[in-house]
């Protein structure tokens, strides 16, 4: 039986610890509907965070904001409560309900200029030993707190950097505990001046076709605005750098940085519905990888 379709861009982003309000999510499929229909889609040109980026709106999907795309996540799929990320894409036509829907979550990790001088020295093979590690590591967690274990099977799309944009892709493939089938964690990172805009996939390993025809699209339709560009960046005016690379982006930035893959869990709901989330104590503040869950009709 296949996976419901978990096609969202999804972020391990810095968030907000919120009450958990499960009274405002729809209870009925009828529920879910009424709420869906209230989406106020939008296409052409979006400009986020006050002028952070560009998003030239492809052809083929539309635009929710950041309010819309929080009642996505988390009213109509089922994620814990968050602060609202940029925005969310959606293909035309292809609603939330529907289970070949798939989403591009938009969101912006302020952390500093990420340097790329070691991106052509990293091997991504070993990294992505040390990435299966600490995720068996995990899953100790993982199963004593009686969720399932995650297995990072590999590369679905081996990491590539374009130094001359400085936008970073990559796909992995997992595999839960009780799936019938693999699921797609497909990733976008586009450096800027002051932090990173951060696009995750996560889809069944059958979508992946799917996924690569639309990353390069969505890629090429959002970038930083002058004066939040790569090549903007200046450490004579007091610019924080990062304190991490590539490598840490790809196997998980702060996360990574700081040694707490160990604080890393996944919830897998009723009915074989998954819900991704990665924790990571950071003081007021948790990273969260959100996938997609439909309510139960």
């Amino acid at each position: 039986m296949k996976l419901p379709a978990l096609v969202a861009l999804l972020a391990a982003v810095t968030i907000s610890i919120v009450p958990v309000c499960a009274q405002d999510r729809p209870k009925t499929k009828e529920d879910a509907q009424a709420l869906a229909a209230k989406l106020r889609f939008q296409r052409g040109e979006v400009v986020l965070k006050n002028g952070l980026a560009t998003l030239k709106i492809p052809e083929g999907v539309e635009f929710l904001d950041g309010r819309d795309a929080q009642t996505v996540l988390v009213k109509l799929w089922g994620n814990p409560p968050m602060a609202d990320p940029l925005g969310l894409l959606m293909p035309v036509n292809v609603g939330p309900l529907n289970p070949e829907s798939w989403a591009v979550i938009i969101t912006y990790e302020e952390e500093g200029y990420v340097k790329d001088k070691d991106a052509e020295k990293i091997d991504y093979v070993d990294l992505l030993k040390q990435m299966q590690k600490d995720t068996r590591e995990a899953n100790k967690e993982r199963e004593k707190q009686g969720y399932a274990a995650v297995e990072l099977v590999g590369w679905a799309a081996p990491p590539h950097y374009d130094q001359a944009v400085h936008k970073l892709y990559w796909a992995k493939q997992l595999k839960f505990g009780g799936g019938n089938e693999d699921t797609l964690n497909y990733n976008i990172r586009i450096l800027g001046r002051r932090g990173v805009l951060v696009l995750n996939a996560v889809a069944a390993m059958a979508q992946l076709p799917e996924i690569e025809r639309n990353a390069p699209m969505i890629l090429a339709a959002i970038d930083f605005n002058p004066g939040n560009r790569y090549a903007d960046f200046s450490e004579a005016s007091g610019d924080k750098v990062a304190s991490y690379g590539i490598a840490a982006l790809v196997a998980g930035g702060v996360a990574a940085k700081l040694g707490l893959f160990k604080g890393l869990w996944v919830l897998l709901l009723g009915a074989k519905k998954f819900v991704i989330i990665g924790v990571v104590a950071l003081t007021a503040f948790v990273r969260k990888l959100f996938g997609k869950n439909k309510p139960t009709t």
